[in-house]
């Protein structure tokens, strides 16, 4: 049963968390933007279409989000009810620091499991549909834009010029287009002309006046003859596809399936299955291709002394050497094949060792994200068990000090996650040791914490810190007066 101490923490906690999550995902989403900003400018992207994005990527982000709001909010939570003197009077009356951090424990316990849902079947979704999209508008070309006294070549085919555009840029002055074909080039002058985009904005529409169109045309009996026709026009109309512009095609979700951030634990795990069965096989494989080329593995114990040389008494000589046993016209040929038999052999086992490296980094990878999806919502708890005790400790509510706080821990959880993945893909540790790093780093540090709260230890008050200099401050003067006076 909840009581009243129960609420009121719970209540303290709720909104500083929810602002928080909010805050913390905008700012990994502007993070985000800030990477890719060169590839989104210029592609003249829809506003539903970057809405749709932004969703997409917040939704991949909220695992990352989520222990960063929880350790800020529990460090604000249990920082104000310090400052506020509300801590030392639950204290005074009985209550541990553990019975008052057991219902925003159980609060963690409930937000890592929603977390881990949310990784396991939200997640794979965003991430597919976020991938693609980025990948499309990363391809996209620039938005069409045509600028005076420049030429504009980014429509294949053509390069057109514009002297002057007025004020609602659709009345234009001074127009060149220059057509190249294959065979032939042709080029218009107008001097106006009225241009508008298509309802469907897939052509451009030139409406020109006044002009000259001159096209070079040849001999289609394929002679040498060239005929240059100038034609004049008081009206003309031609269009441009616009149809490679923008976001007009989409490339299907099926693109990236293959990719392991998109597969839910089930997956990932049948998926690992897989490899590691087909592994087994690469390398079973490997060694019975070797030991083809080599046909003398086949006879690694049944050599025989009856083909050795016999000495004058009639004994059987042992050979010493391997020469020994051919003749001297067979030594040179069989040297020579066999360098020609081990250079091909190495080619083969270092093309075949390259191939397996692969599969196993593939395996690896496939293993670090099903690591991934547990460790990310256990997070969750680990940095409540740092935020709360450490709150308790600072005694400083507010956003300043808090945060401070925050930010140091959350970089020695994201560092050591990072390096963590990097020495599992580079096979340095394995994906179990490299995912969980950060855990095994911050747990000790959470429960020394939490042993250090209980017993309303002075580690981090700046306060008692100067009381001690203050009183070790006597006898250091002390003891340098008298080290002076032994040197004098």
């Amino acid at each position: 049963m909840f009581k009243k101490l129960d609420k009121l923490v719970i209540k303290a906690f709720v909104g500083p968390f929810v602002s928080t999550f909010f805050i913390t995902l905008l700012v990994l989403i502007l993070q985000f933007f800030w990477l890719w900003i060169d590839d989104f400018v210029g592609k003249g992207i829809s506003p539903a279409i970057l809405l749709k994005f932004i969703w997409y990527q917040s939704a991949a982000l909220v695992p990352l989000a989520l222990p960063l709001a929880i350790l800020l909010s529990s460090l604000m939570t249990f920082g104000n009810l310090g400052e506020s003197f509300e801590l030392v009077a639950i204290k005074s009356s009985g209550i541990s620091l553990l019975r008052f951090m057991r219902p925003l424990f159980l609060v963690a316990i409930l937000i890592s499991g929603v977390a881990f849902l949310f990784a396991n079947y939200i997640i794979p979704v965003a991430n597919l549909k976020s991938r693609t999209l980025l990948s499309d508008i990363v391809q996209a070309k620039p938005a069409f834009d045509l600028q005076e006294g420049v030429f504009y070549d980014k429509i294949e085919g053509f390069a057109i010029k514009i002297g002057k555009k007025e004020a609602n840029d659709s009345v234009i002055r001074d127009v060149i287009v220059y057509e190249q074909n294959n065979t032939q080039d042709n080029f218009i002058i107008a001097k106006s002309g009225l241009m508008r985009v298509s309802a469907n904005k897939r052509f451009l529409e030139f409406n020109l006046e006044d002009g000259w169109r001159y096209e070079e045309r040849t001999d289609r009996n394929g002679g040498a003859q060239t005929n240059y026709i100038r034609l004049g026009f008081k009206k003309y109309k031609t269009q441009f596809d616009l149809s490679s512009f923008g976001l007009t095609s989409r490339t299907p979700d099926s693109v990236n399936q293959n990719n392991e951030r998109v597969y839910s634990m089930r997956q990932l795990d049948k998926t690992i299955d897989s490899l590691k069965k087909e592994n087994a096989q690469a390398y079973k494989q490997m060694n019975k291709d070797i030991y083809s080329v080599l046909s003398f593995a086949r006879f690694f114990d049944t050599v025989s002394t009856k083909n050795f040389p016999a000495d004058t008494s009639g004994r059987v000589k042992k050979a010493k050497t391997f020469e020994e046993l051919l003749p001297d016209s067979a030594r040179l040929m069989t040297y020579n094949r066999t360098i020609s038999q081990v250079a091909a052999l190495r080619n083969t086992v270092e093309s075949t060792m390259h191939n397996l490296d692969e599969k196993e980094r593939n395996l690896r990878r496939h293993q670090i994200e099903w690591h991934r999806k547990i460790v990310l919502s256990l997070a969750c708890l680990v940095l409540f068990l740092i935020g709360a005790p450490l709150g308790s400790i600072i005694r400083k509510g507010g956003l300043g000090t808090p945060l401070i706080f925050a930010i140091i821990f959350f970089m020695v959880f994201y560092f050591a996650t990072t390096t963590g993945e990097k020495f599992a893909k580079e096979n340095t540790l394995t994906p179990f040791t490299g995912m969980w790093l950060a855990t095994f780093v911050l747990v000790p540090i959470g429960l020394f914490l939490t042993y250090k709260a209980m017993r309303d230890s002075q580690l981090l008050n700046k306060e008692w810190y100067y009381r001690f200099a203050k009183m070790a401050g006597g006898p250091i003067r002390r003891f340098l007066k008298w080290l002076n006076a032994k040197k004098g």
